[in-house]
């Protein structure tokens, strides 16, 4: 077994903050061995917030857990385990989640946004065991990226790495045209109908995916040329329209310039459904690793 696995069989306690929910479970052996699910009022204040996250780790802490993992959809200092203006959550502008959870618990905790810890999550325990680089895309209401290279997650000396939404593309960015609200404002469409429509073999969802495959073909292009990973892991509520678009998508990244690395690259959808908060208490591990990692050189 690679030795970046060998501490997955200690207990952490991993958290997901999305904009009306919030996840979390105890983490062991790469099983969510308990979890709890809460709906987040978010336009509640700071510390009632707080109070709920607080709540959820009580319920799931036991004398097993030695630390803890933090995600949310946000500009993270990941050092300081600050987390600014998360994604629908308008009070939660500048929250020191990682000072907050340690005084509350005595436990280490470890804070990243949430491409990051999908990506950490996919490597630990998911699509993305075994591999050295990969990219861990995140398709929904925007687009996001975590990568991972040499086997540990990198995030940037601003936790910046992996926005490759925010690349130029057409007439816009990336993220315009492969975020959810692209449907609505180009087909007046949203994804769950156009879904619904592809699985009937409706053709007028087909060719949306279609486009949307060419799209994502071209970003994905991008990414080989500035991290030419071995895997890439599509993850995010339109990620279940894969098979639709996979095949497009392929076509395009087959025009990318060296067929060798388009030979070697291995495109997938996430499967897990536990990935959220995996990834969140697989920061713990490879904040961990990374440290065993130092040491040993």
């Amino acid at each position: 077994m690679n030795d970046i696995y060998k501490m997955n069989d200690k207990a952490v306690i991993g958290i997901s903050l999305g904009g009306g929910v919030l996840l979390a479970g105890k983490v062991k052996n790469g099983e969510v061995l308990k979890s709890l699910r809460k709906k987040i009022n978010n336009k509640d204040s700071e510390d009632s917030i707080i109070k709920e996250i607080v709540s959820a780790v009580k319920e799931l802490i036991d004398d097993e857990v030695v630390g803890i993992g933090f995600g949310a959809p946000s500009l993270v200092d990941v050092q300081k385990g600050i987390v600014y203006n998360v994604q629908k959550i308008k009070s939660w502008k500048e929250v020191h989640i990682k000072e907050i959870l340690e005084d509350a618990f005595d436990l280490q905790v470890y804070v990243n946004n949430d491409a990051n810890c999908f990506a950490s999550g996919e490597l630990y325990f998911g699509k993305g065991r075994l591999c050295k680089n990969l990219v861990a895309m995140v398709l929904g209401v925007g687009v996001g990226a975590g990568i991972v290279f040499n086997e540990h997650l990198y995030s940037g000396s601003n936790c910046g790495a992996g926005e490759f939404g925010n690349v130029p593309y057409r007439h816009h960015d990336l993220e315009y045209y492969l975020s959810e609200a692209y449907f609505e404002i180009k087909y007046g469409l949203n994804l769950d109908t156009l879904l619904k429509r592809a699985a009937k073999k409706d053709k007028i969802a087909l060719a949306v995916f279609e486009q949307y495959g060419f799209d994502l073909g071209n970003a994905i292009k991008t990414i080989m040329y500035t991290i030419d990973p071995e895997l890439i892991i599509l993850g995010g509520p339109i990620s279940r329209a894969f098979e639709y678009f996979k095949e497009a998508m392929w076509e395009k990244v087959h025009t990318f310039t060296y067929p060798r690395s388009v030979q070697n690259l291995r495109i997938e959808a996430s499967e897990n459904e536990h990935i959220a908060v995996l990834g969140a208490a697989a920061l713990y591990f490879d904040a961990r690793n990374n440290v065993l990692r130092k040491e040993s050189l």
